[in-house]
């Protein structure tokens, strides 16, 4: 799991050098940190807790619950009232998380071709998308039992510190993160 930080620190940075112009190394974006994240649609505290513990396990790392900020009568949520649960992966947390998820997880998905990447959708700072088979995760399949089979979609948004939607597609690529562009930026 190295080879990934090494290829950052080391062929990435050159490579950016050589196919944008920077007048400073300290304009080089980065890629600053991975967000996971759990929507549940029940408030049940079975649900939250099961979802809670998939997260610390995906990710090795200690998760927090997202609370709702505004209240809604539709939805049945109180303001303060769980909502989620995120977890924030930065630094070798963040490379271990994208060479388990390339080695492992794509390989499992079914019907997997590459996520969509719509230019119209795509920001200059984040990329998200979406797993719905979270069982493909190793730790999950090993552990199913005390999931009960229900696992909502689990997020997962790149944030990198760059300046245009070319760089970040870059980055992107050059991590061999598996994209189906549909349009051309």
């Amino acid at each position: 799991m190295i080879f990934l930080t090494h290829f950052y620190r080391r062929t990435l940075k050159f490579d950016l050098i050589n196919k944008f112009l920077y007048k400073n190394t300290k304009e080089l974006p980065k890629l600053k940190k991975i967000i996971l994240n759990f929507g549940c649609n029940n408030n049940e505290i079975k649900n939250l807790a099961a979802s809670l513990l998939a997260l610390e396990l995906i990710a090795n790392q200690k998760g927090i619950l997202t609370l709702s900020k505004k209240s809604n009568i539709s939805l049945k949520i109180r303001k303060g009232n769980p909502v989620g649960c995120k977890v924030t992966l930065q630094k070798t947390n963040m490379f271990d998380f994208i060479t388990k998820t390339l080695i492992d997880v794509y390989p499992k998905l079914k019907n997997f071709h590459g996520f969509n990447f719509n230019s119209r959708k795509l920001r200059k700072k984040t990329f998200s998308y979406e797993i719905e088979d979270t069982f493909s995760f190793p730790e999950l399949e090993t552990n199913y039992s005390l999931f009960n089979n229900y696992l909502p979609k689990l997020s997962i948004t790149f944030v990198v510190s760059s300046k245009s939607k070319e760089e970040l597609l870059f980055i992107l690529k050059s991590l061999q993160i598996p994209l189906k562009l549909s349009k051309q930026i």
